[in-house]
């Protein structure tokens, strides 16, 4: 049974920063795309960051290039997403999610999610 689990989820003022953390098991972690999505009420689900299995190739969107940085320890099957320069529209619940390298686009593992609460 595939499980993700998010933490450190929290809530912090405009400005501040936080570090998402995601512990992988029953899978074959470093074979794995990961990403970190986030949603919140009335918005879309977005795809904030994206890492490759090697860990080499990394993805951010435009709404968080520079501030956000997604990164993994395959050893601990762990995914990170440090969250810097936090502003109020960042507040969402964020998710990891895990796609295997022979699905082009579908994320078929997904986490409970994390909520990231920043005020101004």
């Amino acid at each position: 049974q595939v499980l993700l689990q998010e933490s450190g989820g929290d809530s912090v003022q405009a400005g501040g920063s936080l570090r998402l953390s995601c512990a992988a098991s029953g899978l074959n972690f470093e074979i794995y795309n990961m990403a970190w999505f986030r949603h919140s009420p009335g918005k879309e689900c977005e795809r904030v960051a994206a890492i490759s299995g090697s860990g080499r190739a990394t993805y951010s969107a435009d709404s968080v290039k520079g501030r956000f940085t997604i990164s993994r320890q395959n050893a601990k099957n762990m995914l990170y997403l440090q969250m810097n320069s936090l502003q109020p529209e960042d507040t969402a619940m964020y998710y990891c999610a895990a796609r295997p390298p022979w699905v082009a686009t579908d994320y078929a593992y997904w986490g409970q999610g994390t909520q990231v609460t920043v005020s101004s």
